[in-house]
């Protein structure tokens, strides 16, 4: 027992002097943050605890070094006066007041040794925050702005969106901010028409073409791509993409047939134990000796499987609707099979297996007509167009 005390407090102690040793090494190296959320994470826990006050001295180091590194950073850039540095002054100064708000609460911390509390020295930011938001909010509006008369390609307008969210998101409602935001969306956006060329000399059902050209079921619009299965008069698209069906194959409708015997031996009756010379055999008490008689029975399984098939063979094709040129294809396979299992038999019903048994519960069924076998390997088909274009973006 005393043997397992000991362990237990050298573990600890390890441990303990393992987290110091890590935190110091992070002032070293100048990760102040992190050896400001280690400090605190452990403090949090019991402040008061004398194996933590080391995490004290090192929260009380961090504070005042991170702190001053700030400082003078935003003296650098406010001297060098670049406006795309007002993401790194607003950025900094949110960051001096959050490391504050994380002490606040844990205050005040005593140094046992010296008898006094860890000195941090707060500031207010408050004005220094709003100031280098408003700027900063100033800045990146009028350069979306510019930018949106200049910009002259879909990524040029997606970057400006990303400037304009992240001003959204600091500064909402600013100015006309959502018409702007609105206009880089749309200008920003491929739209993409798809449609369906059938070569085949089979009638495509409509339900399944309106199913096919369904992208609400195939959820594949996100922010900066939208697909349309009927164009809209108002909109320039960007891109096509075509589902060309080549080959509809519809195999003949075909019943196989197989044979299967089977045989079982069952009871019948019983008879007298007789030795080998024909004479009774008896037990230990003088009584002859009965035995179950056994006879063999037999039937024949007649197992019957419909069968039909369909095979759609086509490809998927892109085009860049604005060079006219064709970016790339994908060969697309897709099928559906029609099988179905009955049987009938002959002779003694005893002798099949349970599963032969439950087959015979089935009776055959109409075949399904060609436009049905169509149709039902639509969702097959749908599964394999959705992945090629999940995996296949244009930009």
């Amino acid at each position: 027992m005393k043997k397992q005390l000991l362990f237990l407090i050298i573990s600890i102690t390890f441990f303990g002097c393992g987290g110091v040793k890590k935190t110091q090494e992070a002032i070293n190296y100048g990760n102040y943050d992190e050896a400001m959320e280690t400090a605190i994470k452990n403090l949090r826990s019991n402040k008061t605890k004398k194996s933590n006050q080391p995490y004290v001295f090192m929260l009380e180091e961090a504070f005042a070094k991170a702190t001053e590194r700030d400082l003078e950073k935003i003296k650098f850039f406010k001297k060098d006066g670049n406006p795309a540095n007002l993401e790194s002054i607003y950025t900094i100064y949110l960051n001096l007041n959050n490391r504050q708000e994380l002490i606040k609460p844990l205050l005040p911390l005593p140094i046992h040794k010296n008898g006094r509390n860890a000195k941090f020295q707060f500031n207010d930011y408050a004005n220094d925050i709003l100031n280098s938001k408003d700027r900063l909010s100033n800045y990146l509006y009028e350069n979306a702005k510019k930018s949106l008369i200049t910009a002259v390609n879909k990524v040029d307008f997606r970057n400006i969106y990303d400037d304009l969210s992240f001003l959204n998101d600091i500064n909402p409602n600013y100015k006309d901010l959502q018409i702007l935001l609105k206009e880089a969306h749309q200008k920003g956006t491929d739209y993409v028409y798809v449609f369906i060329q059938n070569q085949t000399d089979k009638v495509i059902p409509i339900q399944l073409e309106d199913d096919l050209l369904n992208f609400d079921t195939y959820r594949l619009n996100n922010l900066w791509t939208v697909y349309h299965n009927n164009k809209q008069p108002q909109l320039n698209y960007d891109f096509e993409i075509v589902l060309n069906l080549r080959e509809i194959n519809i195999s003949p409708e075909q019943i196989r047939e197989k044979q299967i015997v089977q045989e079982k031996q069952v009871k019948d009756g019983w008879k007298y134990l007789q030795d080998s010379k024909g004479n009774a055999v008896k037990d230990s008490l003088g009584n002859n000796i009965k035995v179950d008689k056994f006879k063999t029975i037999r039937s024949t399984l007649y197992q019957n499987t419909q069968y039909k098939s369909v095979q759609i063979i086509g490809q998927l094709t892109y085009f860049d609707i604005i060079t006219n040129q064709l970016i790339k294809s994908f060969p697309i396979e897709s099928g559906y099979k029609f099988e179905h299992n009955y049987a009938t038999y002959s002779g003694d019903k005893n002798a099949l297996d349970q599963n032969y048994l439950d087959l015979l519960k089935y009776k055959s069924l109409p075949f399904p007509s060609n436009e049905q076998m169509i149709y039902d390997s639509g969702e097959d088909l749908k599964q394999k167009i959705k992945y090629i274009i999940t995996n296949n973006q244009f930009r």
